[in-house]
């Protein structure tokens, strides 16, 4: 433990080790007004363990590096403010569960860009005329506000409790679909991928990734259930496939 004195103090308890063996190690850090977690962290590699392994950039909550957990909380450090958290009690600040560990505090989230290679991209519909309403784009421009920080793959309770990764696809790439299939100008069809692949079905949408997103993206309620109700048109709208069968068209439901 590395000892300060003078200014006020919080203790921070950091998970150190890589997969071989993990120990905490409890560090006093002089606490300013207007500090974060990240600055903790910083304080700690100046002073304590030059060694701390951390993954951060920008330091203004824009690029989504510094994911941890705080206090059990996915967050991000550079933007969970030291005063939020009683000075008497160590402040625990570990990597995040639901991917592998590196070391200390950086996990490898590497299985997030494999999901998102598989999602069929953005398909322009075929002389089209490239006007919308301003609705139409507000739309799906929530879903661009995404950093790609993880908090919801990590507390997202399929992924982490039940780690179901070669079956969901989390979230994250919930909303990226979301933003293709809402999208006035896509003539793409996920429904299939979202069904067999991205294993929508196995969300049953607790908002707990809501709640940990620092973009203020309603994932659940403008992203998922939509989707949701498409698969559900598809697959289960028997009245619809029976009329399309009279018809004479296609089935088009999900296999």
């Amino acid at each position: 433990m590395s000892e300060t004195s003078g200014a006020r103090e919080i203790v921070i308890r950091v998970q150190r080790g890589d997969k071989q063996g993990i120990r905490f190690e409890d560090f006093r850090v002089p606490v300013e007004a207007g500090m974060v977690v990240l600055d903790a962290i910083h304080w700690i590699q100046a002073h304590g363990a030059p060694d701390l392994a951390v993954r951060w950039n920008c330091k203004a909550a824009k690029c989504g590096s510094c994911s941890a957990e705080v206090n059990g909380r996915p967050s991000l450090m550079c933007k969970t403010r030291l005063d939020h958290f009683p000075a008497d009690q160590p402040l625990l600040v570990s990597p995040m569960k639901t991917f592998p560990l590196v070391k200390d505090l950086v996990t490898d989230v590497s299985w997030n860009y494999e999901v998102n290679k598989r999602i069929p991209p953005f398909q322009p519909k075929a002389g089209a005329t490239w006007r919308w309403q301003q609705s139409d784009g507000d739309r799906v421009q929530e879903f661009r506000k995404c950093i790609e920080c993880f908090l919801c793959q990590d507390v997202c309770h399929v992924l982490r409790a039940h780690e179901m990764k070669s079956q969901f696809a989390g979230p994250r790439f919930l909303v990226r679909i979301a933003g293709l299939e809402m999208h006035p100008m896509d003539g793409g069809d996920r429904l299939p991928h979202l069904w067999n692949e991205a294993g929508i079905g196995l969300c049953n949408i607790t908002k707990c990734c809501t709640e940990v997103c620092p973009e203020g993206i309603h994932i659940t309620d403008n992203a998922i259930i939509p989707l949701k109700e498409r698969v559900v048109d598809r697959r289960f709208d028997f009245v619809r496939l029976i009329w399309n069968k009279l018809r004479g068209k296609p089935s088009d439901a999900i296999d």
